[in-house]
């Protein structure tokens, strides 16, 4: 997920949701020692204990913590919160061509 899709579904979503988010990230992620998405310089596993293992869901979190905590395990999101995936351009267009002219 981009920072910019993050940063946006962080500004709106709830305490709970995040708490969902984490608890179906927590019985779905088989591979603990993937790269972070937020950090290339760790594991999802430590992104966990970082963001994820003391979270309180009647504490008011920082906007750039919960980023990070959407950006890291959004993909655990309900689908009604993940942003629309944007539509590629159709690659069937043939572009106009002229012959070089040499003179």
């Amino acid at each position: 997920m981009k920072r910019t899709d993050a940063r946006k579904i962080a500004e709106t979503i709830t305490n709970e949701q995040l708490q969902q988010m984490f608890d179906k990230a927590k019985a779905n992620i088989s591979n603990w020692e993937a790269t972070s998405s937020v950090n290339k310089g760790m594991t999802k596993g430590m992104g966990w204990n970082i963001l994820a293992k003391d979270f309180d869901v009647s504490k008011e979190h920082h906007i750039l913590a919960k980023t990070n905590m959407v950006k890291e395990f959004g993909e655990f999101l309900p689908d009604a919160l993940k942003p629309q995936k944007k539509k590629r351009l159709d690659n069937t267009i043939n572009p106009v061509h002229q012959d070089p002219i040499f003179d």
